[in-house]
């Protein structure tokens, strides 16, 4: 019997870049999501809530809790950054001749970042909506006696969509949304 007090197991990472419009007419922002695409070798990943909770005084004591949800911000160990992150997310660009370019210019986008825990009991998939990525630290180490394995560590931050304020959401094994989940980025009406 599985036990659904912790969970292990990060899979099934994918993303889909995130595209915001904004209606002539009425001035607001529309979030769009495009293809989602898997993004193999997910070693970890961790998200601290940015939310804060403040004390209200009145009549000599605390009257009320106040709370304001910012996001989160954590991290995403990977084996490798595929060259579709490079230009699809980061901006870059690759040359005919497979050169991958870097530039001062290059415009980030925010992704839709899904996963899962294998070994939750109730299997649970999670979608953050609007994350920022940042750029990839550039490091190596020789070989010794062992190999050892280097991975990548992205920073990661999940902010509020600014259309609907939706930040993250999940689903379990046994909802009608799971089924579905890596088709498109889940958005509940």
């Amino acid at each position: 019997m599985a036990d659904n007090r912790y969970y292990h197991g990060l899979s099934n990472v994918h993303y889909s870049v995130v595209t915001e419009a904004i209606d002539s007419t009425t001035g607001e922002v529309e979030t769009t999501y495009g293809t989602v695409k898997a993004w193999k070798g997910a070693v970890g990943i961790s998200f601290d809530s940015e939310a804060s909770l403040d004390n209200f005084f009145a009549d000599n004591g605390v009257y009320a809790v106040t709370s304001k949800n910012s996001g989160y911000t954590g991290s995403l160990e990977i084996a490798q950054i595929p060259d579709d992150v490079y230009i699809s997310v980061y901006g870059q660009t690759k040359s005919t001749d497979g050169l991958m370019t870097e530039t001062d210019k290059d415009v980030k986008k925010y992704i839709a970042l899904m996963f899962e825990f294998a070994a939750d009991a109730q299997a649970r998939r999670v979608v953050f909506y609007k994350v920022a990525l940042s750029l990839p630290t550039v490091e190596g180490n020789t070989d010794e006696d062992t190999i050892e394995v280097q991975t990548r560590t992205l920073d990661l931050t999940a902010v509020p969509r600014p259309d609907d304020g939706k930040i993250k959401a999940f689903t379990t094994v046994d909802a009608t949304a799971y089924a579905t989940f890596y088709n498109a980025v889940p958005v509940a009406a």
